[in-house]
């Protein structure tokens, strides 16, 4: 039995919004990114390497805020934060605000597997991740138009008093959570923080226990939304406690955080979770999230709303 399931942001707009053009492009993106990380597990490889190998891909895709799609900080900048976990051992690593790795995830996985810590910023981060011979890649990789124009747009609002009501500004994440047919589960999330952000700001994706979380006695957890609150809530390591300590199940204890605590303390956003029974919660508590997952044996889904 394996599962697996991702996510490419809770930054989605109202229905009414969305031109079928750009919905179909990114449920094409999805499944070719959830098919990357499900032909790993079913090959018998790793829920490790399943993660990181769908992070990767939705990295790569310039539809959402990660690697070549990062968003710009407030002094145009691109900043960029990830995080992965394995369940077995409960080891982790993270890097944040980093810029030049073509895949973050990786440069997080460098400081796990090469490094005694689980969290590194700035030029040492860079540095595990050289030593890794991560391929790294100049501005014009990672610079897209509409990130830029979504940037002058908020610094305009920003002069006026205002902020943005794009989802998309604030929301915008990926990640991926699975279990293996060992009985592994792992998650791996990666972001471009928020649309003219602070330089130096850092969300809940890169911090274990609110943004990402895995362990094998519970679940696996990658979260996407208003990071301020999912910090302030520990969101991953509560749905993990309420799984081990009040028997609840994955659906419960994701929804009841999701739709219910952050939802009251205006924490928009969402999650997907898998326990090591391949159970999978995808909650949300805004407009939609991008999201697909498919189980051994089963067809895939894809959804947006």
């Amino acid at each position: 039995m394996y599962a697996i399931a991702i996510h490419g942001g809770a930054g989605v707009p109202p229905k009414t919004s969305m031109t079928k053009e750009n919905e179909n492009a990114i449920r094409i993106a999805l499944r070719k990114c959830l098919n990357v990380g499900e032909e790993v597990l079913r090959n018998n490889g790793t829920s490790l390497d399943a993660v990181t190998t769908s992070v990767c891909a939705l990295e790569d895709d310039p539809l959402f805020n990660a690697g070549c799609g990062a968003v710009f900080n407030s002094k145009g900048k691109q900043e960029m934060d990830a995080a992965i976990m394995s369940g077995i051992d409960r080891d982790a690593g993270a890097v944040a605000g980093i810029f030049g790795p073509k895949n973050p995830v990786l440069a997080a996985r460098a400081v796990m597997e090469r490094t005694e810590h689980v969290f590194l910023i700035g030029p040492e981060a860079l540095r595990i991740a050289k030593s890794a011979r991560i391929p790294f890649f100049e501005r014009e990789y990672f610079f897209t138009q509409a990130r830029w124009t979504a940037l002058q747009e908020a610094l305009r609002l920003k002069k006026q008093g205002k902020c943005s009501t794009d989802p998309a500004s604030r929301h915008g994440t990926v990640g991926a959570v699975a279990l293996d047919v060992y009985g592994n589960l792992a998650a791996a999330t990666s972001t471009g923080g928020m649309t003219g952000k602070s330089p130096g700001r850092v969300g809940d994706s890169p911090c274990i226990g609110s943004g990402t979380y895995a362990d094998n006695e519970a679940c696996a957890v990658s979260a996407t939304g208003h990071g301020e609150e999912f910090i302030k809530c520990t969101v991953a390591a509560e749905i993990a406690a309420r799984i081990r300590y009040k028997g609840q199940d994955v659906m419960s204890a994701a929804s009841e955080i999701v739709e219910k605590e952050l939802a009251a303390r205006d924490g928009s956003g969402g999650l997907v979770a898998v326990d090591r029974f391949g159970n999978i919660a995808m909650p949300f508590n805004c407009y939609g999230m991008y999201r697909a997952y498919m189980r051994s044996g089963e067809d895939a889904v894809v959804a947006i709303y």
